[in-house]
């Protein structure tokens, strides 16, 4: 995969679209008609934005907080300037925004007909993070997941013109088993925010202590509990894989990707030997490639 292009300080368009390429899937791949990679990069990049608001990682130079009418001196409250995007995302429905990324994502609204409420959602889910760091139990981490990440699915389904109650089930599995993973990958970086996103009951049952989480390398128990977590992920991967088969054609390949960038990406886990405290492991091109043909043939 190849890495991302160098921001520019002062252009928060190009810095948050380069970072399409160290997503764990690809976001629009080349084999997909032109105006759904556009379309796709207009979402990728609002889904991109507001998780950087979020997390405290837009580029320097606070740009992205003048083009909301964040002053300098809100710009390090994170609440705030969800609260400002949201204002702007808004606009993309009844207005004009302020923001380009949201000027982008405004034509694809149109062009597609899509409504407010799966932006709204992913809004929702980083304002959560600011105030919810700790989830008791795997139901609270799944309606967490039912804010940061089934609306994205929701929404290629949008862009595509293939949405149906089944089919957003189907990707609502897949959807949350991807967010799940990326948590497993970032046990490490997430503590580093003060954010825990292994439910608290199942650290009890596996005797896992938030210090364990801190040390260089995963001992035995900390190693047991990814793997609880892990099968979790599978399991709706497989619940969710038969959406696959559901559709035709070059959208057919492009949710076989998503689905086999999430099994590849817990075989690596388990490869690790389920210590993902040194770092999030990643699988290599050639397994995500031969897991995509396992996904294309519909086995599990």
């Amino acid at each position: 995969m190849t890495a991302p292009a160098v921001p520019r300080v002062g252009d928060p368009e190009r810095g948050t679209l380069a970072k399409a390429a160290d997503e764990n899937f690809p976001v629009a791949p080349f084999f997909l008609p032109r105006a759904w990679r556009d379309d796709l990069m207009a979402v990728y990049g609002f889904a991109r934005l507001v998780d950087d608001i979020g997390d405290g990682d837009l580029a320097p130079g606070g740009a992205d907080a003048r083009l909301l009418g964040v002053s300098a001196t809100e710009a390090e409250d994170r609440l705030t300037l969800l609260d400002a995007f949201e204002t702007d995302l808004r606009r993309v429905f009844d207005g004009t925004p302020r923001h380009p990324l949201l000027r982008r994502l405004q034509t694809t609204v149109r062009s597609r007909s899509l409504g407010p409420e799966p932006f709204l959602g992913l809004v929702a889910a980083n304002r959560q993070d600011q105030l919810v760091t700790r989830y008791e139990t795997y139901d609270d981490l799944l309606a967490y997941c039912e804010l940061s990440a089934n609306p994205v699915g929701r929404l290629v389904l949008a862009v595509t013109g293939a949405a149906t109650p089944e089919r957003i089930r189907r990707s609502d599995a897949i959807c949350t088993a991807l967010q799940i993973v990326e948590h497993l990958q970032d046990v490490t970086e997430d503590l580093g925010r003060d954010r825990v996103y292994l439910p608290a009951a199942d650290m009890r049952r596996f005797h896992v202590r938030e210090s364990d989480l801190a040390t260089r390398t995963a001992g035995a128990s900390v190693r047991a509990l990814v793997a609880y977590e892990a099968q979790r992920a599978r399991d709706l991967l497989n619940e969710g894989a038969p959406l696959v088969g559901s559709v035709h054609g070059r959208l057919r390949l492009l949710l076989a990707g998503f689905v086999a960038g999430g099994r590849a990406a817990v075989k690596a886990i388990a490869a690790a030997g389920y210590d993902v405290l040194p770092g999030p492991p990643k699988p290599g091109r050639l397994q995500l490639l031969r897991e995509v043909g396992v996904t294309l043939r519909g086995e599990g």
